[in-house]
């Protein structure tokens, strides 16, 4: 493993701007750089790159991280592999973590084993390209199909010949565990052996770096199954991977869109015809792997599927599983093909402007939701709208928090007769059992809360307090108002969706600082999404801001401003960042984005944050900012006390006491509080 300290010194030593604008050409924008987006297809720039903050994020499609992110996003390079290609471009030495013997030799023998099964896959691709072309039948096969021999040596079609054990010719050791263990070949319960693939045009699987990971075979004769893949091995997974992402990359940009099929032939029969964005799904429902790896290739999907009921019965599946991931600023659209044709038929009777003029009518997912819905159930009746009440309730609750959810629950409620508050009260009612599916990038993904917009409970104003000896000073009535709503200057202008936090009630002031606990802080902040929680508060966001900003500050943290934070209930992602930056070290932006744990609570919300970042100007100082906002923080808290006291009739010497040594407290920080 590569040291959490490496990486950050690398960060600090790599100029994100160098990096990014190896691939992406940037003109200079105010105090940043824009470019036009390499994630996504775009024809205004929106994708900007700090150079102070050193991370880039596109307004675009949300693409955002450090420049090792980038790489990694940009090129397929793992982890490590854009660490060593950064350190070696400032003449680092990457330094591993001293391993074990055992697990030195661990990852020696993996090594080899994915050496071993890509070899062995090469080989048997080779096998098939050069039977293909000897292969009359497969020919007259993919003819008929209207390819041409440009397309299939563009796919790389092959044909696995009739042989019971073909691929004995090409691996003289037929018993090697290796060709079993990469799914070439099966073994029978009797031990022996055969080639998987028999009579079948071939079809080569590769992944998002172009690797070789698998094959899909089409039977062109009379037989069952009509497609068959390669099993789960090492490097194939059918649930993770898209048949023809690789070779789409271009077209997607192109088109603007990415078009998701159901086989292989309607990605090669489409790719024929000019259409060159299309993919495929390898055998299975699409799953959450799936729609995360094609909105990194495009802000635009469209799923095609058959119009019949099999075909609907699919586009309803991979809705349920897009909700999630949906977000006001993509698209994701449903093409329902008549019930004869297929991509493929369709695109070889009408031609590609035909297909392209259906394309653009494709269904909304908001449509589609909404009709499937309506037509499960008798909307004409009472018990029939109630019905579909109940079984849309967790379809709406999967959605993110957005315009979008809010179009639909109100398209939705006008559909069952209910007015917008009495739906969202049924929501409200009825918590979903199950947690909504986490992603990286999903800012737009976050559930919002209910916490009061400033974080602190509001002063009852149930009785009259009389301003004798030892009350509060009148002028302080305006504090902890101005910080509930939103009139103060650390009453951020807009509240961030975000994630609950234990609870929206201040916790009672204790006084004077005591010792900070340095157990209490944790990184990863993994919090989950819940209804009835539902955003940071102002505060909160504001302080997450100042330190993303500014890393810097958390080395001038003392006992006394950790106190305030650690009693802040709200306050919970604010003290994970700070246990990130002193855990890492990192000192700039886009060092605490690459350092946060990918699919946490914190990641998620630092990331929303990146485009305000972009949109600020530099602080003058931004330490006094952060003294100021711990200092109204603690009056706050105090007010919030002191009204509890007086609430409960300041009846014991105890009571009144705290109360005169909450009195004291405010009056010598009021005098530090600056003047508005």
């Amino acid at each position: 493993m590569i040291p959490e300290s490496f990486v950050q010194e690398l960060l600090a030593r790599v100029d994100v701007v160098d990096v990014v604008g190896r691939y992406v050409q940037l003109r200079k924008g105010g105090a940043n750089l824009l470019g036009l987006c390499p994630f996504h297809n775009e024809k205004s720039p929106s994708f900007t790159v700090s150079p102070t903050k050193q991370f880039y994020h596109c307004f675009g499609c949300g693409a955002h991280g450090s420049a090792i992110t980038f790489l990694m996003e940009h090129t397929g390079a793992s982890f490590p592999e854009a660490v060593r290609t950064l350190a070696s471009s400032v003449g680092l030495a990457v330094p591993e973590t001293p391993r074990s013997p055992r697990q030195r030799e661990a990852d020696k023998r993996q090594k080899e084993e994915i050496s071993r099964h890509q070899q062995v896959l090469d080989m048997a691709q080779a096998h098939y390209t050069d039977a293909l072309k000897r292969s009359q039948p497969a020919i007259h096969y993919l003819k008929q199909r209207g390819l041409s021999g440009e397309t299939a040596a563009r796919f790389g079609l092959g044909w696995s010949g009739n042989d019971r054990r073909g691929l004995a010719s090409v691996f003289p050791h037929y018993e090697d565990a290796v060709l079993v263990e990469s799914g070439l070949v099966i073994e029978a319960e009797d031990g022996r052996r055969y080639d998987r693939f028999r009579e079948r045009v071939m079809f080569p699987i590769r992944n998002t770096r172009g690797k070789l990971i698998g094959f899909g075979g089409r039977i062109i004769g009379k037989g069952e199954p009509k497609y068959l893949n390669s099993p789960e091995t090492t490097l194939f997974s059918k649930g993770h991977e898209l048949y023809g992402l690789w070779e789409a990359r271009a077209g997607i940009r192109s088109e603007g869109h990415v078009l998701v099929v159901e086989g292989y032939m309607d990605v090669v029969g489409l790719a024929q015809h000019g259409l060159g964005n299309a993919v495929a799904t390898l055998g299975t429902s699409t799953t959450p792997h799936h729609i995360q790896k094609l909105l990194r290739a495009s802000n635009r999907i469209v799923f095609s599927f058959d119009g019949d009921k099999a075909g609907r019965r699919a586009a309803w599946r991979a809705l349920t599983t897009c909700l999630p991931l949906v977000r006001d600023d993509i698209s994701m659209r449903f093409l329902f093909l008549p019930a004869e044709h297929d991509p493929d038929s369709y695109i070889r009777n009408f031609g590609a402007e035909a297909f392209r003029a259906t394309v653009s009518e494709a269904m909304p997912l908001s449509r589609f939701m909404l009709e499937e819905l309506a037509s499960r159930h008798a909307m004409d009746e009472a018990e029939g709208r109630a019905a579909c009440v109940h079984e849309a309730k967790p379809l709406l609750a999967l959605l993110p928090e957005g315009t979008l959810r809010l179009q639909i629950e109100r398209e939705f409620a006008r559909m069952v007769m209910l007015t917008p508050e009495e739906l969202a009260a049924m929501l409200e009612a009825s918590p979903v059992q199950a947690e909504p599916l986490q992603i990286h990038p999903p800012s737009q993904g976050i559930v919002p809360s209910d916490i009061g917009r400033g974080g602190i409970a509001p002063v009852s104003r149930s009785e009259p307090v009389s301003r004798e000896a030892g009350m509060p000073p009148a002028y302080l009535d305006e504090g902890l108002d101005a910080l509930v709503s939103g009139h103060g200057q650390w009453a951020a202008d807009s509240i961030l969706p975000g994630y609950s936090e234990e609870s929206s009630q201040a916790a009672p002031y204790h006084g004077s600082p005591g010792a900070h606990n340095p157990g209490t802080g944790r990184y990863t902040g993994r919090g989950r999404p819940t209804r009835g929680a539902r955003t940071v508060t102002p505060l909160a966001k504001r302080l997450l801001r100042l330190l993303l900003a500014h890393p810097q500050i958390v080395d001038a943290l003392g006992d006394q401003q950790l106190e305030i934070l650690q009693q802040g209930p709200h306050l919970v992602l604010v003290r994970d960042l700070i246990t990130l930056a002193n855990m890492s070290g990192a000192r700039h932006a886009g060092a605490l984005l690459q350092a946060a744990d990918p699919g946490s609570a914190l990641a998620d919300v630092l990331a929303s944050l990146t485009p305000e970042l972009l949109a600020e100007e530099e602080l003058p100082d931004p330490q006094a900012e952060w003294n100021d906002a711990l200092l109204r923080m603690e009056l706050a808290a105090i007010r919030a006390e002191q009204s509890a006291l007086v609430e409960s009739g300041l009846k014991d010497e105890f009571s009144r006491r705290r109360y005169q040594e909450l009195t004291r407290r405010i009056t010598l920080l009021n005098t530090n509080v600056p003047t508005q």
